[in-house]
């Protein structure tokens, strides 16, 4: 009997040791998830990686790109104080600066062209200085008209400047009586500052949204959780200054980050309710009761590809998208049948 109380104590230290590391362990599986209320690996029995496209120009997605209000503004001026930090993709892996992210949301500027760049009406190629002194030339031996075409060209008479006062603000003169110019000096040019090259696009350009969850069963509650990991500003491919006619990803963000910055902005980061100004609601609460409108553009799979490039065209990838979000509904509904 006091060999096995002995014996005791030492078990149970193991097991505490054992559980410890096991906790340690789960909370690194799920600490760079983005997901705000992370659910362990241990307790998912069933997980799906889906990723939703979001147009912000549609109506059910209005009241988060109200005018002044837009998410992508928010997102865009919270990278610019520094309170967001962005990536490169959705994977989250590598950080990016806000100088970079304002360069992938920007387009080139097209210098302007000079109406005298081609020669304007006196040929092509030739400049029109050129053009008129061969017309001031009239034959004498001097293509200069200030000589009138009798010997060299006189030379312009430079400016002498102002006259020369004294103490009583009469004007000086010499000896013979000619006025005394005093020289002043030459202003210098100011510095013009070069013309930009590139602008970045407004937030109300910026309309096409990527958000990336995973949905989850979680056998300990025995409940289908749909856990929003990241969000992605996407350049969409068909505005018109956007030349190569693709879809861009600007950012990505941490959906997590974004919560942080929506609760801290609660002026700014409004969901818009047409129906009553007092009752504006938090982007948080917005994602978290889930008042947008998206569709499924592409499920976890071993090529890695979306839906459109899986079933050859856009149009049957909107199709298979739809029958998609069917097919996972009817999962869930399934979980429970039997």
């Amino acid at each position: 009997m006091t060999r096995y109380f002995k014996v005791l104590p030492v078990t149970a230290a193991a097991m505490l040791l054992a559980l410890a590391g096991h906790a340690q362990e789960q909370a690194a599986a799920v600490a760079s998830t983005g997901a705000v209320r992370p659910i362990p690996v241990s307790d998912q029995m069933f997980k799906k990686t889906i990723w939703r496209a979001i147009d912000l120009r549609e109506k059910q997605n209005r009241p988060m790109f109200s005018d002044g209000h837009e998410i992508s503004r928010v997102i865009i001026e919270a990278v610019k104080r520094g309170e967001l930090t962005p990536y490169r993709s959705d994977s989250v892996t590598t950080t990016i600066t806000a100088k970079e992210m304002s360069a992938n949301m920007s387009y080139p500027i097209e210098a302007p062209i000079s109406p005298d760049a081609d020669g304007g009406d006196w040929g092509a190629g030739a400049p029109p200085a050129t053009k008129k002194k061969a017309a001031a030339n009239d034959g004498w031996g001097s293509s200069s008209s200030s000589s009138g075409g009798w010997g060299a060209p006189v030379a312009a008479a430079k400016p002498k400047g102002t006259p020369k006062r004294d103490a009583k603000g009469k004007i000086m003169k010499d000896k013979r009586g000619r006025v005394i110019y005093q020289t002043v000096a030459a202003t210098p040019a100011p510095v013009v500052a070069p013309p930009a090259t590139s602008d970045e696009y407004r937030p109300k350009d910026i309309y096409q949204m990527e958000l990336t969850e995973e949905m989850i069963f979680d056998k300990k509650r025995s409940r289908m959780y749909h856990q929003i990991k990241t969000i992605s500003l996407k350049l969409p491919s068909t505005l018109k200054a956007n030349v190569s006619g693709l879809e861009k990803n600007v950012a990505s963000f941490k959906y997590a980050d974004l919560v942080k910055v929506f609760r801290n902005n609660p002026q700014t980061a409004i969901w818009f309710n047409a129906q009553n100004d007092a009752q504006h609601k938090n982007l948080a609460d917005a994602f978290e009761l889930w008042l947008f409108n998206s569709y499924i553009v592409k499920v976890s799979n071993p090529s890695g590809d979306d839906l459109a490039t899986q079933y050859g065209s856009e149009r049957d990838g909107l199709l298979a998208a739809q029958q998609t979000a069917a097919d996972l509904v009817e999962y869930e509904y399934n979980l429970w049948s039997f």
